[in-house]
């Protein structure tokens, strides 16, 4: 469990905290989005979670342990994908010899296992292949050091279309009911169908730590061409060949898909409709 209690985080000469106050439980078991505007803080909060940063007041603590003091047994069931990866000109293989000890639940047949999902071989050189094979190398290896904690900073940047569908795939296979899992993405579309929960940011702070089936229990997301259909609902976005909408479920009504993109901006301009979400 992920315990963040009052953080706040400012980068040294900045006038404002990029993180303000922030407290919030992520729970095992779950793959959680976190999700927000460019800038808002949401890699800030991923290295603070993965004790990378130190906060300026407030704490973060990983089962009752706080992250910032590095301790062996957090470090090496923690795992963190930045955004922009920079890894050694060495084969896979060598990488995984360096590094997989570090990490005591590694499990050499996953690493065959997503290697071959994202179409890698271990004599691969990391420094003669395209972005997008390292950034694929780097999330076959961080999944299987089965970490219970797995920061993910916008890992589908740099994919291909069949590369964002073998993340997806390779991303489902590794869950489990121990392992936190935590995605930053600004293209939610990449998400669709892989998330339990979501974590959402402006900048006033948390505006939705909760289930998607929550969600879905009070809300139906559909397409309607009709536009006065779209005016009677709770929100409405124009989109091509009609309109994306949000209402109301009736304990009647059968639950529907959550649309990742409008729950964003519904909760977004209506930030205070989520704010007693679990």
């Amino acid at each position: 469990m992920i315990t963040v209690n009052q953080l706040s985080y400012k980068y040294p000469h900045s006038h404002k905290h990029t993180i303000d106050n922030l407290s919030l439980s992520i729970l095992p078991g779950r793959t959680y989005g976190l999700l927000g505007a460019n800038g808002i803080g949401k890699s800030t909060l991923m290295y603070l979670i993965a004790g990378l940063l130190k906060p300026t007041v407030g704490t973060v603590d990983f089962n009752g342990t706080s992250v910032i003091k590095r301790i062996p047994s957090i470090l090496s069931d923690t795992f963190i994908v930045p955004e922009e990866i920079n890894l050694p000109h060495i084969s896979i293989e060598n990488y995984v010899k360096h590094n997989a000890p570090f990490y005591p639940r590694f499990s050499d047949e996953k690493f065959r296992e997503y290697l071959t999902e994202f179409r890698l071989t271990r004599d691969m050189h990391l420094g003669r292949i395209s972005m997008g094979q390292k950034k694929k190398a780097i999330i076959a290896f961080a999944l299987a050091c089965n970490t219970s904690l797995l920061l993910l900073d916008e890992p589908t940047n740099g994919l291909d279309i069949p590369g964002k569908s073998e993340f997806r795939r390779a991303l489902i296979n590794s869950t489990s009911a121990d392992r936190i899992v935590i995605v930053s993405t600004h293209q939610v579309r990449d998400l669709d169908y892989i998330l339990d929960a979501v974590i959402m940011l402006n900048e006033n702070g948390l505006v939705l730590n909760s289930l998607l089936s929550s969600i879905q229990q009070k809300f139906r997301f559909n397409f309607t061409s009709d536009s006065a259909e779209a005016d009677k609902a709770l929100w409405s976005q124009r989109t091509a060949g009609g309109y994306d909408t949000i209402t109301v479920r009736n304990e009647d009504e059968s639950e529907t898909d959550v649309n990742l993109e409008s729950l964003f901006e519904f909760a977004y301009s209506n930030p205070k409709i989520f704010i007693d979400f679990k």
